[in-house]
């Protein structure tokens, strides 16, 4: 059988995207099964598509692609077919009406199946009717505008099915639509079981994960979880997505002073990495058509606490069991339920048991067997009498015919998958290599972190071969003493596998390799023949780095203890933009951690009595006599403040100040300081950053408000904290 899905963009990340690609694959592994997507916005999908999966783009969004479209004439035109009230419709032009017709006209798919209302609109208008026609509701009945909702209504009538991912959205469809012919039934949506280590839920991390919109209620989840800090401060909230409600959101952060407690991480295409991290999930949505989050987290062994809104939640969790359920749009319900299993460390890791078993039900091979069957009677329900008698027959003496003579439709042979545009498959990419000569190298490859902050580098065999191969460390950008930029190169030679489905690994030890701050590429060297190719990523794995310690005793990588002599040193493997691994790394004799940033905005009566304080960990060094906080102003020596740090909680690491006034100087718009901790009256002043954990970039994830500052000449200023691309802190004042 041949299955085509109609998806908007199959280059995006979205959980439409996500459950179609899961559900195409699945079905590929019997059935020849292609995506078609509307839009190409990027030279790969960001989501992964299995190389069983044909892709087949019909419009090209990229300006700099040779194939851009943008400058077709049809483009201009709005599509005459698609609702304008569509909420992408201004994406759809004459152009996608003409490309999309096209396509249907001469496909030879036998279903064809759409997977958003501009698309089942578009199949129930110029599908062919000898063809299956599927529509599919990734939202729900009451989610849709009134035009929008008219127009898919209208069309469900012209398919032979109409497929929701909720029973209670599948029964709403019936009731609206009072003797409807087409089949509306509910198939819910995919989830695979995921190839990242699952999670320990010990690290003290709530994580939520989807489109940032109102209806996600995030803000909601930012409430409660104020009430959940003032009871467990040292827990934290990840919100990852992006969308329209992101500043509505920082300004909540900022109201509630959270902004050491909860981060905007943005979006993330390897969820299940993040999943790992976490120790609960956090759904707080007024509505979910299904809950695709929920199932991740399940699958990672992460329990749920999520809202029991219509329609996916309390078709997924059994509250007390695998999950809790609580009342929508309540932040006390919320922060209740997040409080239960944050308390509770064996509660968490039976739920989390209980989920991941729950979440098998939902397995790809089951959802497909789902949509299989389905096909299969709507395929037989249009087969006349005679011909299922003949069919019959056929499958009684199937035994004894020729292999080749067998139909295709009956299934009793997988016609041949055609490798996918973007990622073929091995067979088919292989190009033949005269003898004698070594394959060229393709590597790609993962990692882990481990608890002293190591990282453990494993290449898949496929994309290699040879007897010695090496990992080599290349340093992005460097300056030796002379000023003359360097490319410093670190070779590791990678272990062999003793069978040849198992990786190449490498073990990047703090105790056996010191490497200078920077970013490192990763390369994969075949010293035989010279061949060097950069790894491209596979599932990137930063856990280890929640909980890491340094071999030496010091809370946070090697050489962290005071006194010691040693540097201190941290790595944050990660996958670059284009796709490559990467190794973001820190090297300092001494190190000041900030684990605490509070703005406080004084007195209500608005006048510049607010305070910016910070708390930290020495690595390194101890607190003595003469302690202080220093600004070094980017605007000359004459801007420069200290102020008293003193010891946090009675230890000589532990270190606390705070900041109440700036000196800037006048006709500058704004000034910038750099912070650092002079640990005694005679000491070398020690950098203030946050480098410790699983960030590479804290500049875009740890954002501070700002406060109103005395300043010399009784001129307020507004100063905030804020990190530097190095994750080293300084303050900002204009």
């Amino acid at each position: 059988m041949k299955i085509t899905f109609l998806l908007h963009n199959a280059y995006a990340i979205g959980g439409t995207v996500r459950s179609t690609l899961n559900l195409a694959g699945a079905l590929a592994a019997r059935n020849e099964v292609e995506v078609v997507s509307v839009f190409r916005t990027e030279e790969k999908p960001l989501l992964g598509v299995s190389g069983n999966v044909r892709l087949v783009p019909l419009v090209d969004e990229r300006p700099t692609s040779p194939t851009f479209d943008g400058a077709h004439p049809l483009a201009a035109q709005p599509s005459l077919i698609v609702p304008p009230t569509e909420v992408l419709a201004h994406r759809y032009t004459e152009l996608t009406d003409e490309r999309l017709r096209g396509f249907l006209d001469e496909t030879d798919a036998d279903v064809v199946v759409a997977t958003r209302p501009a698309l089942v609109v578009f199949l129930a208008e110029h599908g062919s009717p000898r063809r299956l026609r599927i529509g599919q509701e990734h939202l729900s009945y009451n989610n849709h505008v009134p035009g929008v909702r008219a127009a898919q209504n209208e069309a469900i009538g012209h398919l032979d099915a109409f497929v929701t991912v909720s029973a209670r959205d599948a029964a709403d469809h019936r009731a609206q639509l009072p003797g409807l012919k087409t089949r509306i039934t509910d198939i819910p949506n995919a989830a695979p079981r995921p190839k990242a280590e699952r999670s320990d839920v010990r690290a003290p991390l709530v994580v939520a994960a989807g489109r940032l919109m109102p209806v996600k209620r995030y803000d909601l989840l930012i409430d409660a979880f104020s009430e959940v800090v003032a009871v467990r401060p040292e827990w934290r909230l990840r919100i990852y997505g992006q969308g329209p409600e992101r500043a509505g959101l920082r300004a909540a952060i900022d109201a509630h002073r959270l902004n050491d407690h909860v981060l905007l991480m943005g979006p993330h295409t390897t969820m299940e990495t993040e999943w790992a991290k976490a120790s609960v999930a956090a759904v707080s949505s007024d509505w979910e058509s299904f809950g695709m989050t929920i199932l991740e987290a399940m699958h990672a062994g992460v329990p749920v606490v999520a809202t029991d809104c219509p329609h996916g939640p309390g078709e997924i969790i059994t509250h007390g069991s695998d999950g809790l359920l609580v009342e929508p749009g309540d932040p006390k319900a919320l922060a209740a339920g997040l409080l239960r299993l944050i308390e509770d460390a064996d509660q968490r890791r039976s739920m989390g048991e209980l989920a991941r078993a729950t979440a098998q039900r939902f397995s790809p091979r089951k959802i497909a067997a789902e949509y299989e069957l389905l096909f299969g009677e709507l395929l037989e329900a249009r087969t006349s009498p005679t011909a299922r008698a003949g069919r019959r027959v056929r499958r009684m003496f199937g035994t004894l015919l020729p292999h080749d003579s067998r139909s295709r439709r009956t299934g009793t042979e997988a016609p041949p998958l055609r490798a996918s545009a973007t990622a073929p498959s091995a067979a088919s990419s292989a190009a033949p290599v005269p003898d004698g000569l070594p394959r060229p190298l393709r590597p790609r490859g993962g990692c882990t972190t481990d608890s002293t902050g190591g990282v453990r580098v494993a290449v898949n065999p496929s994309g290699v071969s040879g007897d010695r191969l090496t990992l080599v460390l290349r340093q992005r950008h460097g300056v030796d003493e002379g000023r003359v930029e360097t490319r410093a190169e670190v070779r590791v030679p990678l272990e062999r596998p003793s069978d040849m489905k198992s990786p190449w690994t490498a073990d990047l030890a703090h105790r056996r390799l010191s490497l200078p701050e920077g970013r490192w590429d990763l390369y994969v060297e075949r010293p035989k023949d010279g061949a060097l190719r950069r790894l491209r990523a596979g599932l990137v794995e930063q856990r280890g780095l929640l909980s890491a310690t340094s071999e030496t005793g010091g809370t946070g990588g090697t050489g962290g203890t005071g006194g010691t002599g040693e540097a201190f040193a941290w790595w944050i493997p990660y996958p670059t933009k284009d796709g490559f691994l990467a190794l973001r790394t820190f090297r300092r004799s001494a190190h000041a951690e900030a684990t605490a940033l509070q703005t406080d905005d004084g007195s209500p009566s608005g006048s510049p009595s607010g305070s910016l304080s910070v708390r930290g960990m020495l690595h390194g060094a101890a607190l003595g006599r003469g302690a202080a906080l220093l600004g070094v102003s980017r605007d000359g020596t004459a801007h420069d403040f200290e102020t008293p740090a003193t010891a946090s909680f009675d230890d000589e690491q532990a270190f606390q100040a705070r900041i109440t006034s700036l000196s800037r100087p006048g006709g500058v718009e704004k000034s910038l300081w750099d912070l650092f901790i002079r640990p005694a009256s005679a000491a070398e002043p020690i950098r203030v950053g946050r480098i410790v954990g699983d960030i590479v970039d804290r500049k875009g994830t740890d954002r501070h408000p700002s406060t109103a500052l005395g300043a010399a000449a009784d001129r307020p200023v507004r100063a905030r904290f804020f990190f530097t691309v190095t994750n080293d802190l300084a303050i900002s004042a204009t």
